[in-house]
């Protein structure tokens, strides 16, 4: 439902110091989780994010992976301004991206963009704070080895929230916690690299130059190999964009026999979000692995 100006005049507010007059509000989209407006202003265009859900610190932890990934990354990320809480709604507010049409080497920078972002690393797997992927808990527990932080804070609580939800069945359940020992002698061993997280095509928009930015991120410190997995799970990434990348940072042999590997993560974030279509793809991973 579209809110009156008077929700958007207190977001204003209580966002940016000086007084800021709103022009006029144009909606963006209005799904089950969140709403996303334009809000055209004496300071610019603006793009807010607003839900009632009761996890208020989501929109604050989404700030936090912007400013990360535009500390590390040389793409174009959105400036924040702020998140919070007003009239019983959280809310994000964020610079707007003019859109515009893929340039000549939109792929090729996005490519050397996401290798030179997974070159800032970290001593351990995780995260300092847990944050979210969509609306889901994403748990960042501190991690020396990689099998072992994706068994036990990516693969583990969304399995066992499909079984709790009955979207899984206990046989299935058991079957699915049989991959985790297999795990480390599957994945090649890297250091930690800095990942957007949730990277598929609606997370990289074109902005008025013809350039890619990035949106959306779920940061984490991880498996490079998950980006890129992630990225084919749903299409819409040209083959220039992974020349690119390797030409940057090549991955280790043999990378598109573990991507479905990777890609459990995300079909068990979908299978949590939006029911038991994705289950299928899980069940051939998991026969294929066992």
């Amino acid at each position: 439902m579209h809110k009156s100006n008077s929700f958007y005049e207190e977001v204003l507010l209580d966002a940016i110091p000086e007084p800021t007059k709103l022009k006029s509000v144009r909606l963006i989209s209005a799904g089950t989780m969140n709403q996303s407006v334009l809000l055209d202003t004496d300071k610019g265009a603006l793009f807010l994010k607003s839900n009632h859900l009761p996890s208020s610190d989501m929109f604050q932890q989404e700030i936090k992976g912007l400013t990360l990934l535009h500390k590390h990354a040389p793409l174009q990320i959105p400036k924040t301004i702020g998140a919070g809480h007003v009239a019983s709604q959280n809310y994000m507010l964020i610079e707007w991206i003019h859109g515009g049409y893929p340039n000549g080497n939109y792929w090729d920078n996005l490519g050397h963009g996401l290798a030179e972002l997974h070159m800032a690393t970290s001593p351990r797997f995780g995260l300092e704070e847990d944050n979210f992927i969509a609306v889901l808990p994403q748990i960042n527990t501190l991690n020396d080895n990689w099998a072992d932080f994706f068994a036990e804070e990516r693969l583990e609580p969304m399995a066992g929230k499909a079984y709790y939800d009955g979207l899984i069945s206990k046989d299935f359940y058991k079957k699915f916690q049989k991959i985790y020992p297999k795990l480390n002698g599957l994945i090649p061993s890297e250091k930690p690299a800095l990942l957007h997280g949730d990277l598929w095509s609606g997370n990289v928009i074109v902005n008025s130059k013809g350039d890619p930015c990035l949106i959306d991120p779920a940061v984490y410190y991880g498996h490079r190999e998950m980006d890129l997995a992630f990225s084919k799970l749903f299409g819409g990434f040209r083959s220039e964009f992974y020349e690119a990348y390797h030409e940057i940072f090549p991955l280790e042999p043999d990378f598109e026999s573990r991507v479905d590997i990777h890609n459990l993560y995300p079909l068990l974030v979908h299978l949590n979000l939006f029911g038991q279509s994705y289950l299928p793809g899980i069940k051939k991973v998991v026969k294929k692995l066992i």
